[in-house]
């Protein structure tokens, strides 16, 4: 049987308070909206135009469940805050045809009551 009070104090150190972990960096995917979208617009497409901005991780365009026509707009995510905050900056307002996109962070889906 071990006792405490027999352990060396740096082994007693060790177990008692753990090291300080260095400070850790999450690269967190960030979901965009984007709206106005022409009906015609395909994932390909929007994955072109914003890997201007960086890296795309993902392309959802939302689609009708009957016919498959798009709803006019898509979600697209950005490999990290940056990326997608350039991708803001330079698709907000940009025209596609007769229309202007609509950009921006998505909203977090809420669960309805």
């Amino acid at each position: 049987m071990w006792c405490v009070c027999r352990l060396p104090r740096y082994w007693l150190a060790a177990f008692v308070f753990p090291a300080v972990p260095e400070k850790v960096v999450l690269n967190m995917d960030v979901r965009l909206y984007v709206g106005n979208l022409p009906k015609t617009t395909t994932e390909d497409e929007l994955r072109t135009l914003f890997a201007q901005a960086g890296a795309v991780s993902a392309v959802e365009v939302i689609k009708e469940r009957g016919s498959g026509e798009s709803k006019g707009f898509a979600f697209i995510t950005m490999t990290n805050e940056a990326e997608s905050e350039k991708a803001i900056s330079m698709f907000n307002a940009y025209a596609i045809g007769d229309r202007q996109l609509k950009v921006n962070v998505a909203k977090p889906r809420t669960q309805p009551a």
